[in-house]
């Protein structure tokens, strides 16, 4: 069985991190061998919420393991509480990542024009180091801003989908000629002249084509989807599908999934109703 080094935070509410990445890539075959980043009670998002930082500890995970002569198939990185977090990261990587590792960076910062609580200008040019190491990249519309510079605010000034996905396509493939890497930008929302036909998209972006898909869009803003997504990518590549295929599938598993957590009017700060169609990913 293929094991996969997954580098987030363990959020008990929310439906994300490692709460996600652990039994979407079990139940896709895949050993999840986790690696917290922190510990807290609910995600960020929540309006309270305690955290519990492992910057100290994660030396320790490093030590161990190593002392174990384990090795990984995958590593998976996600939230992160700082750049002191991302240099534990580098440590990580030193001594794991190598040829036969497939490295996949979900660089977490913002999403929806804003940044979270946590971000910094140290922790943004830190990520841009990591980024580079790796294999896949997979930010959503604001991260991909973050990371080149595109000014979101010029992007959603856009007033046609042709635009604005040039502009957005235009993004990706400066971020994939930085970093070398295979980009999937997710949670792209481009502008339609009808507020009941909104759609929201992922593009797949490497040295040779673009790939672009989109669903119908309900106008929420779900806690952990950008980790499902990446978690369904991780898992896809790990049985040695495809990036179309696995944008797809992934695609799929969350339409099923926001569809069903909106009929239940389930606070977007929760997470979706994910557990239901994991079968999906079997």
């Amino acid at each position: 069985m293929k094991k996969v080094a997954v580098i987030q935070d363990l959020s008990s509410f929310g439906k994300c991190s490692l709460t996600a990445a652990i039994p979407v890539l079990s139940v896709m075959g895949v050993q999840a061998v986790p690696l917290p980043t922190a510990i807290l009670t609910a995600q960020t998002g929540f309006s309270s919420y305690f955290c519990e930082d492992f910057t100290s500890k994660m030396d320790q995970f490093i030590e161990e393991w190593d002392k174990l002569n384990v090795s990984f198939d995958g590593i998976h990185t996600g939230f992160v509480t700082g750049q002191d977090q991302i240099d534990n990261i580098f440590k990580f990587l030193d001594k794991f990542h190598t040829k036969k590792s497939t490295l996949l960076v979900d660089p977490v910062m913002g999403d929806i024009g804003e940044v979270y609580k946590l971000f910094t200008d140290q922790l943004l040019a830190r990520m841009k180091e990591l980024v580079k190491s790796a294999d896949v990249i997979t930010p959503n519309v604001t991260e991909c801003c973050l990371l080149t510079g595109l000014s979101y605010e010029k992007l959603h000034s856009y007033s046609n989908e042709h635009d604005f996905l040039k502009a957005v396509e235009e993004a990706g493939k400066t971020l994939q000629h930085e970093t070398g890497a295979q980009v999937i930008i997710t949670g792209i929302n481009p502008p339609s002249s009808n507020p009941d036909q909104q759609v929201i998209g992922n593009m797949y972006l490497d040295q040779r084509k673009t790939y672009y898909d989109a669903m119908q869009y309900n106008g929420q803003s779900y806690s952990g989807t950008g980790d499902l997504f990446a978690s369904v990518i991780m898992g896809s590549m790990m049985r040695g599908d495809n990036l179309e295929k696995s944008v797809q599938l992934a695609q799929e598993f969350l339409t099923a999934a926001i569809n069903d957590t909106a009929l239940d009017q389930i606070p977007t700060v929760e997470g979706i109703n994910f557990e239901k169609y994991l079968r999906m990913l079997l």
